[in-house]
């Protein structure tokens, strides 16, 4: 028997792997522009439920222009996919286009300091990569949506000064990633839950001028990062658990126009 040619054999591979490229290329490249037009046409939607724009922030965004050069958008280096939406402070006026969940890659959306009304759209919730959602200083209205829990990454919650109501998701102190939650200045009810021990990440806590009515948990002691606690003009009642004294990571801690017994003791 001849001995086996394996030269030819690997030569034979080669060809095989490069007519695979060739015929899977043009696959790979249909399906990432598939995506890509699905965020282009998500930033659209976004831009239609937008009634004012003083400043024309979002002239640049059109079916003509690459979406990853609008204003305020970010895409990542390899994919192309949208990564971030950063329009702060450009006093633009609308709703939150639900088709803001189809942006499956997006990590920031920071829209503080605007005119932003109606309700948060409950499909922010598909955004599973999001780390930054950053809503605070607009006119938005209802409930936070329960269903934000999953996104399970979030580190940054920012909805205070808002016309929010009910109470704060039980679900949302399931957060554990959590370094900042900010419901301060909105309408919210309910009480402070024992779970939110399970937010070991958390640093600030801001839920000043609410509504939010109970006993301050002991829970809270657990909190080793927690560095700012804003608790003050709420209907808060019972007595201030000693267990927040012992965080030495504590700064601040604001429990004024509440109806707390017992000795305060300054941070």
């Amino acid at each position: 028997m001849e001995p086996l040619n394996l030269s030819f054999l690997e030569f034979s591979s080669s060809c095989r792997l490069f007519f695979t490229c060739v015929v899977l290329l043009p696959c790979i490249s249909q399906v990432f522009s598939a995506n890509n037009m699905t965020d282009k046409l998500a930033l659209l939607a976004f831009k239609a439920t937008i009634t004012e724009d003083p400043f024309g922030a979002l002239n640049s965004w059109n079916h003509t222009t690459d979406h990853c050069q609008w204003h305020g958008v970010m895409c990542g280096h390899l994919h192309r996919r949208v990564t971030g939406l950063n329009l702060p402070s450009l006093k633009l006026s609308g709703s939150i286009s639900p088709h803001i969940g189809n942006l499956s890659f997006l990590r920031t959306l920071m829209l503080k300091n605007n005119s932003f009304h109606h309700k948060i759209p409950q499909e922010v919730s598909h955004l599973h990569s999001l780390r930054f959602l950053l809503l605070s200083n607009n006119t938005l209205d209802g409930e936070i949506p329960r269903n934000l829990s999953s996104c399970a990454r979030l580190t940054r919650l920012g909805l205070a000064n808002n016309r929010l109501v009910g109470e704060i998701p039980i679900e949302c102190f399931f957060l554990v990633k959590i370094q900042v939650l900010a419901l301060g200045n909105n309408y919210l009810r309910g009480t402070i839950p024992s779970s939110i021990g399970n937010m070991s990440s958390l640093e600030k806590l801001g839920l000043s001028f609410n509504e939010v009515g109970g006993k301050i948990p002991q829970a809270l002691g657990k909190l080793n990062k927690l560095q700012g606690l804003q608790l003050g003009e709420n209907r808060l009642s019972g007595t201030i658990p000693p267990s927040i004294f012992n965080l030495s990571s504590m700064q601040l801690f604001e429990i004024n126009g509440n109806q707390i017994g017992g000795i305060f003791r300054p941070i």
